[in-house]
């Protein structure tokens, strides 16, 4: 399986993606996360990639792309990837399906957790970072147990400097104005999970898996129907 996971910032999906790889077998495949390896691992596409970054230009969308073909290639015993960050907008979405087809390879399933933009600007007010290994914590929805430490690996904890009001402002702006639209790509081919993303850690996860569950039980019958139409699964319907 091959998922992509969408969402604002803030919404939870880096949360969610660790949950998911492992409880799935995925493998964890943030577009951020593989410049920054590529780079410094000094592979072809790390060199490539490496102007860019450091003129502060967006990388171009070809090279992101391989990036996560190569992930796919090396798979290392993973049954698929989990893309957090890619694509941004359905002129990358169209670049990654083409190249995926290429391979044999598809978008299984795409999940949108849905969350408010001002419970959004709540959350990344809040949102602290720990220095060792990137684990995201909430000081108001998901804090560690002590503060200011990583529950998991005891690094100091810090606020990335783009995590400002304004800076919040901006990033949510391109996600409401462009980065949703992928919706309209995504829903026609009925791989879309709509998820309230606006409950705890565990019962967003629930909704997800719950999804993911329909989702496959109608998968057989797509190439006799009718496209499957977009799932959207409650907080309530999980409850009960």
């Amino acid at each position: 399986m091959n998922m992509i996971l969408i969402g604002a910032q803030g919404s939870g999906k880096g949360t969610q993606a660790q949950a998911l790889a492992r409880e799935l077998h995925l493998q964890p495949t943030a577009s951020g996360d593989l410049l920054r390896e590529a780079i410094a691992s000094e592979t072809p596409l790390g060199r490539a990639a490496k102007p860019y970054v450091e003129r502060g230009d967006l990388v171009p969308d070809t090279l992101v792309v391989e990036m996560i073909l190569d992930s796919i290639r090396s798979l290392n015993g993973a049954q698929g990837i989990i893309l957090d960050g890619f694509p941004r907008n359905i002129a990358q979405a169209e670049t990654l399906d083409a190249r995926l087809l290429e391979l044999g390879q598809a978008i299984d399933a795409v999940v949108y957790l849905d969350v408010p933009r001002e419970q959004l600007l709540d959350r990344l007010n809040g949102r602290y970072i720990c220095r060792a290994h990137g684990h995201v914590w909430n000081m108001k929805t998901h804090p560690p147990t002590v503060a200011g430490v990583c529950d998991y690996d005891g690094s100091d904890l810090y606020q990335r400097s783009d995590d400002q009001p304004d800076k919040i402002a901006h990033r949510l702006d391109i996600f409401f104005n462009e980065t949703i639209h992928l919706l309209e790509y995504y829903g026609p081919q009925g791989k879309l999970i709509r998820v309230d993303g606006t409950g705890s850690i565990e019962d967003v996860h629930r909704a997800i898996r719950a999804g993911l569950d329909r989702l496959e039980r109608l998968a057989p019958l797509k190439g006799a129907l009718a496209p499957v139409p977009p799932q959207t699964v409650s907080l309530q319907e999980i409850a009960g």
